[in-house]
């Protein structure tokens, strides 16, 4: 087989890169000369935001090159300058060639000196106040307005005008707008390729939150904006960006996030791999999961994208707290990339696809939430059993109200079974090669007033924190709920007695005010995890450290 001779694809696709490395120089540096100043396409060194601006006056309004009858004036009036400048210069210098002319030079043959100017429409771009910023506009009370140079403005701004100047300027160069009409090679002229594809690696640099969204919602618009694009589907643009913003993900449409998936070696010899999850498809079409799932990561952050592990929580006081005690309780875990989303005991499972294809080592923090068959009268006067919260009993009947802990694991309903569960039992690796561990609330023995061990089974998260901190919350004060929590463990109550007091409380109590109050204790480290969360944060310790140990490269010395 012959190599090609050309590019098949030159008059297919016309591909542009906004690199990552966008440093911009201050005014008074020097732009790179030689092999620095060739890989003019990508902006890999730094350089001053009038280069940037220069550099598309040079592509698309220069009117030396190939003038129209619009840039004869704007020409008229440069040679204009010229001749006002040379008549200025030979004024100048007359002095000077009359000296000259004293020591014997020009001689009759000898050829006579002249300066002549030679103007440029981008001479005027190359200082360093070419580019200023009107930070006081006083032109209504007769006073000069008050502009300061490039360099005195914010790296920020500096980066998203340059970006969209580098938009523009990829746009109008694949259009053929303006002196960009004028190419090289005769064919270009007329054959516009059909897909443009543009590539921006990480725009969030040096951009606040508010204008990293704002770019990513306009950038695309403005790689369309002409009157043969828009709408039209004649010629196609194709927008790649690259990022490891939360706020860049939390504003581009689910539809469009690729995520791409660090998957570790499975043994040795093996080079580990990475995959691009199409979250377009993790969800059927018209899914109802799908559409809560990107409404509610609409309300919030993305920043699961970009972590470690997930964690599930399911109610305001664990979503207040669980991060004190991964804080004051594991070291370890406060150093990595973690996302915690609150999502409610009736939610959770609405995530189990995008956990499946986002591969994230998961610990979902669920509530046991027993209930009870009761027989209920109905408006039509008929009996109906409905299924009621109740205090968690062995040999009861009773049935958990956790999607997760029946939908999702460990697949069970009974609370005989799920607080019989084995402790290996909570964890599961999944076939999509990532691990998850459910942690609920288990069977806990209270010491009674006669010394003597109660079994009692917590229902929530709240009444777990009580009982194993009974000692700390005896000094707690704040809130309604705490006032009354205080009065409860300060009063003795002990095993059946101690559990209704706290199930009645917990009906009405003010849960995310009393997680408050368990902040404001003197000792950080005084409110211990209840026991099923310090199972599940050990186990994500343990887990998330084997993830990131396995795909950190080994240096090799060679």
């Amino acid at each position: 087989m012959l190599p090609l001779e050309k590019n098949p694809f030159k008059h297919l696709i016309k591909i542009d890169e906004i690199a990552a490395q966008r440093d911009f120089a201050d005014a008074g540096e020097r732009a790179p000369t030689g092999e620095d100043s060739q890989d003019m396409s990508t902006r890999r060194y730094k350089r001053r935001l009038s280069d940037q601006l220069r550099s598309y006056y040079d592509r698309h309004l220069d009117p030396a090159k190939t003038p129209s009858a619009e840039d004869y004036e704007a020409l008229d009036a440069i040679q204009t300058a010229e001749q006002n400048f040379d008549k200025r210069l030979e004024v100048g210098f007359a002095a000077a060639f009359e000296e000259l002319e004293d020591l014997g030079y020009p001689g009759i043959s000898n050829p006579k000196l002249k300066i002549t100017t030679q103007l440029r429409a981008t001479d005027g771009l190359k200082h360093g106040s070419a580019v200023q910023y009107q930070v006081t506009d006083l032109a209504g009370e007769g006073l000069k307005p008050l502009q300061l140079p490039e360099d005195y403005s914010g790296l920020g701004y500096q980066n998203l005008i340059a970006m969209v100047f580098m938009l523009m300027g990829y746009r109008d160069e694949w259009m053929r707008v303006g002196k960009a009409s004028a190419d090289t090679d005769p064919g270009a002229q007329t054959q516009i390729q059909p897909l443009h594809l543009v590539l921006v690696e990480e725009p969030e640099a040096n951009l606040h939150a508010q204008v990293q969204q704002v770019f990513i919602k306009k950038a695309y618009k403005l790689l369309r904006k002409h009157d043969e694009l828009g709408d039209s589907t004649t010629f196609s643009t194709q927008l790649v960006v690259s990022t490891h913003s939360s706020h860049v993900a939390h504003e581009a449409d689910f539809a469009n996030l690729r995520y791409f998936r660090r998957l570790p070696a499975t043994s040795s010899g093996e080079t580990p791999t990475t995959t691009v999850a199409n979250l377009s498809y993790i969800f059927g079409e018209g899914d109802e999961t799908q559409r809560f799932v990107k409404r509610y990561l609409k309300a919030t952050h993305c920043d699961l994208f970009f972590a470690d592990g997930i964690i599930f929580v399911e109610g305001q006081a664990e979503r207040i707290l669980v991060p004190h005690f991964i804080r004051h309780h594991f070291d370890s875990l406060s150093r990595r990339y973690i996302s915690l989303l609150d999502l409610g005991g009736s939610h959770a499972h609405s995530f189990k696809r995008l956990v499946d294809g986002l591969g994230l080592t998961t610990p979902i923090i669920a509530d046991l939430d027993a209930t009870v068959a009761t027989k209920v009268q109905t408006q039509a006067g008929t009996e109906a059993i409905r299924w009621k919260a109740t205090k968690p009993q062995r040999g009861a009947d009773q049935k958990t109200g956790s999607p997760v802990l029946k939908d999702w694991h460990p697949s069970k309903e009974f609370i005989d079974e799920l607080v019989a569960l084995k402790s290996e039992e909570h964890e599961s690796s999944s076939c999509e090669g990532y691990d998850l561990y459910v942690a609920y609330q288990k069977p806990l023995l209270i010491p009674s007033g006669d010394g003597s061990g109660v079994e009692i089974i917590p229902r929530t998260f709240e009444d777990a924190l009580i009982l194993e901190n009974l000692e700390v919350l005896a000094n707690i004060t704040g809130s309604r709920t705490s006032d009354k929590i205080k009065a409860i463990v300060t009063d003795g109550l002990s095993g059946d007695e101690l559990a209704d007091e706290l199930f009645q409380l917990l009906k009405t109590a003010e849960k995310a005010a009393f997680a408050l109050d368990c902040l404001m204790l003197e000792d950080a480290r005084a409110v211990i995890p209840p026991r099923y969360i310090h199972d599940g944060l050990t186990w994500f310790e343990r887990a998330v450290g084997k993830d990131i140990a396995e795909n950190e490269p080994t240096a090799v010395s060679v």
